[in-house]
């Protein structure tokens, strides 16, 4: 569980990061709108954390 924890922080945010910015590109230009994105993109690192979690447990 730890280990999802640690990868979800930095999985969380990287693809927080990147939705952020590619609504930036597609023309977003209000505050809650880019929250928006920038949740969707950190809820979206937990799958991805469980999932690369039990690949590097083997």
């Amino acid at each position: 569980m730890r280990l999802v924890l640690i990868l979800h922080g930095l999985i969380g945010g990287a693809l927080a990061s990147v939705a952020v910015v590619v609504a930036l590109l597609a023309g977003v230009s209000g505050l809650w709108p880019l929250l928006g994105a920038a949740f969707a993109g950190w809820l979206t690192g937990w799958p991805v954390a469980v999932q690369v979690a039990r690949a590097m447990r083997g």
